[in-house]
C-alpha cells in the first residue's frame, strides 16, 4: 500500500513529531510510505515556546519529508493537495491536535476526497483543553472531510462523536514511546540531577501549561512532607515566574529541582530513571503522551481524574487516580502507591506494554482503512 503521511516531521521537534516518526518507521516495514510536512507549522505568535525546530542538542529522528503545507497560506493548501494526489497514495494519514489546523488540513483532505483518496486522522484532541468559541465548528468541519479517525482515549472519542456521530473510527491507546533507549541506573541518574537518594522522587515532565496543574503539585509538596522531592522538567509555555514564587513560598524549595527548558531525547532516560513516580496533576486532559514515556521506563503514574487518563492508568493498574483535582487529592494518593508496593504497579506495566506497540497501532489503522 502507498501511504502519504502529512503531519509534523523533522526538522520540527516535540512529542507529535516523535509520534509521527515512530509510526512512520513502523508503517515503512510493510508499505511504501512518503512523509510530507509543513513549510510553516504555526506563525510565531501562536507558538509560545522558544523554538518549533530541532536544535543541535536534540537527538531527534531524522525523517526524510517533503515540506508542502503552510498552515497560514490558503494558496498552499490546494497546492499541497495536488502534490499529494500526484504521488497517487492509496491512503493519506494525518494528525490533528488543535483547531487552528482545521482549515489547512481539512482543505487538503477535502480536495483528496474529491479525487477518491481516503484520509484517516489520528486525533490527539478534538476540543482543546483551553477552548475557544471557534473550536467546535472548526473541528466539526475538519472531521467531516475524513474517511475515518483514530481516537486514543474515550474522552477524545466522545468529543469526536459529539461532532460527527456517524464517523467511522477505532479506539486504540497511545503506543509506548520506546525510542528513548534503556533505563539508566537509578543512583547514577539521581546523582546527575543532584537529588537526595534517601527521598522519594516525584517527576513532573513535559511542557508546562496552566491546564497541566503544576501549581497543584507544588501545593501538595508541603502536605507530603520531607520524605518527598520533586523534579520539574520541561519548557514553560508562558512565564514561569508564578511557579517560582509558589515554590519559594512553599517552604519546600530545597526539595524541588527545576529544569525549565526543552528536554531533548538524549536526556529523557535520566529524568525517568531517577523517578519513583510520574505525576500528572492535570486540570483537563484527553490522553497524555507523558504516560507513554513513563510506561516505557516502567515508572508508575499518579494522575487526576480528568479526561481519558483513568482508562490508560487505572484500568491496566499502572498507577492510581486521585479522588479529586486538588493538592489534597495528590497528597493523599501518592503515598498509597508506596504503601501498596511499587513492584505491583511495575509488573502491571510490563503486562500492559505487550499491547501498546507501534505494530499493533499501525495494524489497527490499516484495518480501519479496509472498512472504508
Amino acid at each position: 500500500m502507498r501511504i502519504a503521511y502529512l503531519s509534523t516531521f523533522y526538522p520540527f521537534r516535540g512529542g507529535i513529531a516523535q509520534f509521527n516518526a515512530n509510526l512512520y518507521e513502523e508503517l515503512c516495514k510493510h508499505h511504501e510510505v512518503k512523509a510530507f510536512t509543513f513549510t510553516r507549522q504555526y506563525p510565531d505568535f501562536l507558538f509560545p515556546g522558544k523554538t518549533q525546530y530541532v536544535t543541535p542538542e536534540d537527538k531527534a529522528k531524522v525523517i526524510d519529508s517533503e515540506a508542502v503545507l503552510d498552515t497560514a497560506n490558503p494558496f498552499s493548501w490546494y497546492k499541497a493537495a495536488r502534490t499529494l494526489a500526484r504521488w497517487k497514495p492509496d491512503l493519506v494519514l494525518m494528525k490533528y491536535w488543535m483547531s487552528y489546523l482545521a482549515p489547512s488540513l481539512g482543505t487538503v483532505a477535502r480536495q483528496l476526497r474529491k479525487k477518491g483518496i481516503p484520509t484517516i486522522t489520528v486525533l490527539d484532541n478534538v476540543i482543546p483543553h483551553e477552548a475557544k468559541f471557534f473550536d467546535k465548528p472548526f473541528s466539526r468541519w475538519f472531521l467531516r472531510q475524513n474517511s475515518g479517525c483514530v481516537a486514543m482515549s474515550e474522552a477524545v472519542l466522545r468529543d469526536m462523536l459529539s461532532l460527527t456521530p456517524d464517523k467511522p473510527y477505532i479506539l486504540q491507546p497511545h503506543p509506548l514511546y520506546d525510542h528513548f533507549g534503556q533505563k539508566m541506573d537509578k543512583a547514577q541518574a539521581q546523582a546527575q540531577l543532584g537529588l537526595d537518594p534517601d527521598r522519594r522522587t516525584l517527576l513532573f515532565f513535559g511542557l508546562i501549561r496552566d491546564y497541566k496543574g503544576l501549581d497543584l503539585l507544588i501545593d501538595a509538596m508541603p502536605l507530603l512532607g520531607p520524605r518527598y522531592q520533586l523534579v520539574i522538567a520541561g519548557e514553560s509555555y508562558g512565564s514561569f515566574d508564578k511557579y517560582e514564587a509558589q515554590i519559594a513560598a512553599s517552604g519546600c524549595a530545597d526539595r524541588i529541582k527545576v529544569f525549565n527548558r526543552y528536554i531533548d531525547d538524549e536526556e529523557v532516560p535520566k529524568f525517568f530513571s531517577a523517578a519513583d513516580l510520574c505525576v500528572l496533576p492535570y486540570k483537563s486532559a484527553t490522553q497524555s503522551g507523558i504516560t507513554a514515556i513513563a510506561l516505557h521506563f516502567e515508572v508508575p503514574v499518579v494522575a487526576t481524574p480528568v479526561g481519558g487518563l483513568a482508562e490508560s492508568i487505572e484500568k491496566p493498574g499502572v498507577g492510581l487516580m486521585t479522588p479529586a483535582v486538588s493538592a489534597e487529592g495528590l497528597a493523599e494518593t501518592i503515598p498509597q502507591l508506596y504503601d501498596s508496593g511499587l513492584d505491583t504497579f511495575i509488573a502491571n506495566i510490563r503486562n500492559a506494554k505487550q499491547s501498546m506497540t507501534w505494530e499493533v497501532f499501525a495494524e489497527k489503522i490499516l484495518l480501519l482503512k479496509s472498512k472504508n
